[in-house]
This record gives C-alpha cells, structure tokens and sequence, in this order.
C-alpha cells in the first residue's frame, strides 16, 4: 500500500459513550432540489440551510453552467437568479458530476426538454452505474440520448424540440426516476402523468407545489399517480433546508450501540417517505423520542434522542418499507449485527445499482469484522448475536461509497477490535463534517499515521 493510499485511511475505535448535541447538516435530497427548481424559477430564491458538501456542489455547478448564476451571501445563506422553465442554455464544456448520481439524473430530465444538447460525466463509481431507467421514460417525451454502451456516462442528451408529454409507469422504486420525468414535464405542454406501485420520496412533489406548479397525487388501485400540468410559472422562494435523516441515522444509531450513550439530534426531517430507519430501530426495541414535532418549509420535523439500547431484537423489514429507508440499509446492518436474533432486508436489490452494490459490500465488510451475513438478489440476512458481539479487527473497503464507509465507521465504535476504511474521501460528498462531529461527542475515530 502506497504512503497517499494510507493517508485516506481511518479507523474507529470502541471507547467512552456518545454524549451531547449533534447538528446534522442540511437535507441532501432536499437541497439538490432546492436549486434546480430555484433556477427554473424566475427571480431570486434565497436558501438557508444548504449542504455543503460534493454532491450539491456537483448539482451548483453544473447549473452555473447552464447559465444560472448562484452567489453566496453574508449570512450564509445562497441565492439563486432563476432563468426560468425551458431557460437553460446549453454549457460550453461537459457537466461533471463527480459522484453524485441525484445530480446527473435530474438535471437529465430538466434538460430533456430543452432545445440543447448536454454531455454529463463523472467520477468512475458514477460512470459504472445504469442511467437507462431514465433514459427510456425521457425518450418519451421526445429526448435523445447517447451514451457508453448506450446506458452508461459519459452521456449525451439532446433535449426534444417540441416536447410532447409522457404517461409513464416506474418499473423500478426510484424517487430520481420520478423527479426526471416531472422536471421534463415541466417545459411541455399538457399533463405529465408518472405512476409507481408504491410511493417514493416525495421531496420534488412538495417544492414543485411551494414554487407553484400545479401538480397532484393519488392513490389508486395499483399505486400512486403524479399528474404534472406543464408550463408552470414556478415563483422564487424562501427555502429552508431540514437537517437530513439520512445523515442522522449514522449518530443515532451509533448511540444506540454505544453504551451509556445519549445524543439529541435537532431539526431532522421526518417526511414519511423517509422515515422507514426510524420505524424500524423502534420495532428493534431501539430507546428513540421524538421532541418538539413541528412543520417547516413544508416538511414535518422532530428532535430525535437517541440511547444506548442493549436489548434490541432482530426483525423482518417488508418489502414495501424500502423506498423510504434506501440509504439507510448499510448503518442499519450494523446495528442488526448487535440485535439479538435474525434481521431480514426484503426487496432490496436497489441497493445493488448505489454508489456501490451496497449489499455486496456490507456483506464482504460484515462478514470480515465476524458477524454472519447471508445474501440473495433482492435480500440481505444479518445473525445478530446481542451486544457485545461483534469481533472487527479489519480493513473494511468503501468501494467510493460515503455511506459504506460511515457505516463501518460506526460499527468499529462498539466492535471489540478496531475497523479501519480503506478510504475516507467518499464521506465529503454527503458528509463532509461527519468525522469532526463524531468526535465532538466522543467518538474515538483516527486518521491511519504514515
């Protein structure tokens, strides 16, 4: 191993208890979307509570250069110059999107009907994953695209000269699926009609309301319909951003596996396609309370305690339980190795077309760390043995994904034997301030020495 390969390593470490406050940056999801509809706005939306990290920065840039101007202010907050529905001019050079899959995939359906032609790459995790799931429902709207292999970044779109609007039926559970195809139908004319059989993140749904747009959902017989009326005129807003339960969950469930800890994590979005960890960890027997529930900027929000809980129990997650817990199956199969009894992940295999194939690489890392993992396709089965059990004492592979190597992470801190991450670089596109907060509340977490 090379002297600059070393250098991304850390490890963690069992130790003293997780006490304290833990602000959690601004929602992910939600900030992406906060500047692409802020951009397809005319006027200035203003945005507290923005994440800092990669992956909005990916999204920021790549509307810089589609001729949105965002600027940063004294008070912390970001504005954004919107030029509009159908508004963007096409870039002088390829859209990186470094490694953030949210990015390229909605800003390909904003695009999709605009008269330009875009070519978006990114770094070689992004570059390996599928975009056809949004390529082929684009296509209906009357988009090109031509990419590697036909399926793969680098990835040109050619946006519809004459958009028609799509009626379109999700094979897949995919909230960027689902955001693609609206942001398409914004710029045509007529419905947008997008159907899925159970129901994604509905961030897009609630901000395309705020800003303006006409657009509904309803259940029907065979699951949830979107119906988009296009050429909106979206109106510039006043965001502010919740803190993000997905980067929440790794604290929370750290405490509860971490004796005699107790954290607050204030401000945590708790909209209830996202909510799926917490159901969980309760049905587990986890100690969480939920304070001060109350509404902003559209979504509801709790201050959640977490305590350390030695007699959590191994449970069943249904199928129907995955779109709202996506992320958040990697930290979750660490606490599962510390339940006592079987944890079974149905329905799944989304997991496999991540950052990474999230349920090969939680098991490879598990199993070396000596918990019992087995795997299908579409499932993931962790035999817990109760707290205390965990062995560690390995070097763990992030495969580029920040959620793989945050999980291991939390996992060493109640292992018997330290856990190191080959790479700690993929943490900054979604959690840049994860390790400097971890440690304010007394995690033991270590940057390898050269």
């Amino acid at each position: 191993m090379s002297l600059n390969e070393k250098a991304n390593m850390i490890s963690s470490y069992s130790g003293g208890a997780l006490r304290g406050t833990a602000n959690i940056p601004g929602d992910k999801s939600i900030s992406h979307r906060a500047l692409i509809f802020g951009s397809l706005a005319f006027g200035k939306t203003k945005i507290s509570g923005l994440l800092n990290s990669f992956d909005v920065t990916s999204t920021m840039d790549a509307l810089r250069s589609l001729g949105v101007r965002i600027s940063h202010d004294k008070n912390n907050d970001w504005n954004v110059d919107g030029v509009g529905v159908g508004g963007f001019t096409a870039p002088e050079n390829i859209i990186d999107c470094g490694n953030s899959g949210t990015s390229v995939r909605l800003l390909m359906g904003a695009i999709s009907t605009c008269n330009i032609s875009v070519t978006f790459t990114g770094d070689a995790s992004l570059r390996s994953r599928p975009m056809n799931r949004v390529i082929e429902p684009l296509r209906e709207f009357g988009a090109c695209a031509y990419g590697k292999d036909g399926n793969s970044l680098p990835l040109t779109i050619v946006g519809a000269k004459n958009p028609i609007p799509a009626v379109y039926r999700s094979p897949f559970a995919s909230a960027q699926v689902k955001s693609a195809v609206l942001l398409a139908g914004l710029n045509t004319a007529g419905e947008t009609v997008f159907t899925e059989s159970v129901m994604t993140r509905d961030h897009t749904e609630r901000m395309l309301s705020k800003f303006g747009a006409v657009i509904s959902t309803e259940r029907t017989r065979t699951g949830w319909k979107t119906v988009l009326c296009g050429y909106p005129d979206l109106k510039p807003q006043n965001i502010h951003i919740p803190c993000d339960p997905s980067s929440a969950a790794f604290i929370i469930c750290s405490a509860l596996i971490v004796e005699k800890s107790d954290v607050l994590v204030p401000n945590i979005n708790l909209n209830p396609t996202r909510n799926g960890i917490f159901d969980t960890l309760i049905e587990m027997g986890a100690n969480l309370t939920f304070e001060n529930m109350r509404e902003e900027g559209g979504e509801p929000v709790a201050d959640i305690r977490s305590k350390f809980s030695p007699n959590l129990i191994g449970v069943d997650v249904p199928e129907d339980r995955a779109p709202s817990m996506i992320d958040e199956y990697p930290i979750l199969s660490c606490v599962a190795a510390f339940a006592d009894g079987k944890t079974k992940f149905f329905g799944v295999k989304e997991l496999r077309v991540k950052e990474s194939d999230r349920i090969a690489s939680m098991v490879e890392g598990l199993r070396s760390c000596g918990v019992s993992v087995e795997e299908t396709i579409d499932t993931m089965t962790i035999f817990g043995k109760g707290h205390g059990s965990v062995r560690g004492g390995a070097i763990c592979k992030s495969y580029l994904d920040h959620r793989i190597a945050m999980s291991f992470l939390c996992l060493g801190l109640a292992s018997k034997n330290k856990i190191t991450i080959d790479d700690a670089r993929p943490i900054d596109t979604s959690f840049p301030i994860f390790e400097n907060l971890m440690s304010k509340l007394g995690a033991n977490i270590k940057r390898e020495s050269i």
